[in-house]
């Protein structure tokens, strides 16, 4: 009777989350579809909520800064030691070790009030007070969702893996809203609210863990294995660069220094420019759901190229622009092109690598892409202060074109292996 029951409901939540999957792909791939979900929430709230919070335990503005640096800092050297030393380890230990981290780091910072356990534990943590994922996590999941498709049909698994996270830190950024309903509504003290916050990571953390343990057993492993990178650490070296030209040109124009242009070009209201922020977001979001089909017609990387290229015509173009009407329009055509090449990339560098070498390739072209992004802002918001308000968007536009381009001439020839 139990084992009926246990079938059925086993059933039931197959068919909930079977949406999740595109055709062709194994089914333990939602338990990481989820657990994306989970984390991308998490994220969203996080990174709202992290400098008020560390304000409210009376941190100055500059520990609130090294904090967060601490802990991108930290997420880095995680993100490396993973793709260094995955290969040695079974995956699904790796996997629960990472889950019991995010709870001890959500258990740290709901608890601890001096800075120098708060530094420890956001270095060794799992915390990200950036809108991207980097984390000991990415390097884990994206290798094991690898293995469980092929062709086209990985392709698209990474699009659902991507909108899943775009979509659910988004709806973490408006979770992180929570403390100061309940401090109005409820009666409940705000920073003990902004803990509860902390706790709730934690607890994610647990319910992460044991979807992970749901996972099946990986036979890609290589105990003993010394080198990360073997036949393919040219590949991945040349890709990382190239990959770290495009986030640097990426970073030259984030959102808040896009706001900033808007605001200073046009005076746009901040609520205005909320509202296109949101339908940006959105066309982003969608897109990449059709990446994985027009990949299919035109190939992995002729989708990240020629889905970009246009994408930075229209950055540029909108610089010249005097119109409100038109420049938005600009901005938002780019947004439906410029992220069709996030589930692509990823795709194809999995598949330009061998089993073996997919956690550390995913390691090693992610963190020099987030580590590029972040000397960027500085220096575009330099330019905006010194009244060269289309310099970022020109200045963007133009290197990330150059990245195309040399991305196509350097890999045109570079099939993937499968």
């Amino acid at each position: 009777m139990n084992t009926r029951k246990e079938g059925r409901s086993v059933s039931v939540s197959s068919q909930m989350f079977r949406w999740l999957l595109p055709a062709g792909v194994d089914s333990a791939a939602r338990l990481l579809l989820i657990s994306r979900g989970l984390r991308g929430f998490c994220d969203g709230f996080i990174a709202v909520l992290l400098p008020a919070y560390l304000l409210a335990l009376g941190f100055g503005k500059l520990h609130v800064g090294l904090i967060s640096s601490t802990t991108l800092i930290g997420s880095a050297v995680a993100t490396i030691a993973v793709g260094a030393l995955a290969n040695r380890f079974e995956a699904r230990r790796m996997f629960v070790f990472a889950a019991a981290l995010m709870t001890g780091t959500g258990l740290g910072f709901g608890g601890l009030t001096s800075l120098l356990p708060i530094l420890i534990v956001a270095f060794v943590g799992t915390l990200n007070p950036s809108s991207g994922d980097v984390s000991m996590f990415l390097p884990l999941e994206q290798s094991r969702l690898a293995e469980m498709a092929v062709g086209d049909a990985r392709t698209a698994l990474f699009a659902r893996y991507s909108l899943i996270g775009a979509v659910s830190a988004a709806l973490g950024s408006l979770a992180a809203g929570l403390p100061a309903w309940l401090a109005v509504h409820a009666g409940m003290p705000e920073l003990v609210a902004m803990r509860t916050m902390f706790l709730l990571y934690a607890a994610t953390g647990i319910v992460i863990g044991l979807l992970y343990r749901r996972l099946p057993s990986s036979g890609t492993r290589t105990p003993g294995h010394t080198a990360p990178l073997g036949e393919s650490r040219g590949i991945v070296t040349r890709l990382a660069l190239l990959f770290s030209a495009d986030a640097f040109a990426g970073g030259l124009l984030v959102n808040s220094l896009m706001s900033l242009w808007l605001m200073q070009r046009f005076e746009l209201s901040v609520g205005a420019a909320g509202q296109f922020f949101f339908w940006a977001g959105l066309l982003s979001a969608l897109s990449q759901l059709v990446a994985p089909r027009l990949a299919g017609k035109i190939g992995l990387l002729n989708t990240m190229v020629f889905t970009h290229i246009p994408a930075s015509l229209c950055l540029i173009a909108a610089a010249f622009t005097a119109s409100l009407p038109a420049t938005l329009a600009l901005l938002l055509v780019r947004s439906a092109l410029s992220q069709m090449d996030v589930p692509t990339r990823t795709a194809y560098v999995m598949a330009v690598v061998t089993p073996a070498e997919r956690p550390a390739a995913a390691s090693f072209t992610s963190v020099p892409r987030s580590l590029a992004a972040s000397l960027a802002p500085s220096l575009a918001g330099g330019l905006i202060g010194m009244g060269w308000l289309g310099a970022p968007l020109i200045a963007c536009g133009m290197l990330k074109i150059a990245y195309d381009l040399s991305l196509l001439f350097f890999f045109r020839h570079v099939k993937p292996k499968e």
